[in-house]
Order: C-alpha cells, then structure tokens, then sequence
C-alpha cells in the first residue's frame, strides 16, 4: 500500500479553501500549517485572509438572526398568494 505524500506548499487556490475552512474551525492542524507557510510567501492570499477574518469579525458583531421555519412558511405563503393576484 502506497502512502499518500503531504504536499507541505500549496497553491493559492487550496489557500483560499483552507482559509475558509479555517474561519469556521473545520481545518486540521496541518491546513492551518500548510496555510500559514504560504501566507508568509503570498501576499495576495495574506489580504484575502486578514479580509476574511475581519468579515467573519463583522458578522458575528452583527448579531445577525435568522427568520424560523415558521415565519419562512407564513412568508412563502404570502408571496404565493399575492403573486396570484396580480395574475
């Protein structure tokens, strides 16, 4: 059985996902590793990042709520029925 290599150095593409992977703790140690490497060698990638932080920073400050089952239903209906009535 072959062992899969650890590519150590990643492109800005694979950056991207593990920074956003990052911002909601779904990235392992080693993404974390791997994108801290590359970060230091792009700096693109470190301004998506630094951008990235400060938009989940955002949000989460925002207090953002969102609507219940519920309301989306009583919602959807209204739409539905006044839809119909301009038909």
């Amino acid at each position: 059985m072959m062992k899969k290599k650890s590519k150590l150095f990643i492109n800005c593409d694979e950056a991207v996902i593990i920074c956003d992977k990052s911002q909601y703790n779904e990235a392992t140690w080693l993404d974390k590793l791997k994108l801290n490497l590359h970060l230091l060698l792009c700096g693109m990638c470190k301004k998506y990042s630094s951008n990235n932080t400060k938009l989940t920073s955002l949000c989460s400050k925002a207090k953002l709520n969102a609507l219940s089952n519920e309301q989306k239903e009583v919602m959807k209906k209204v739409i539905e029925t006044e839809s119909l009535k301009k038909q």
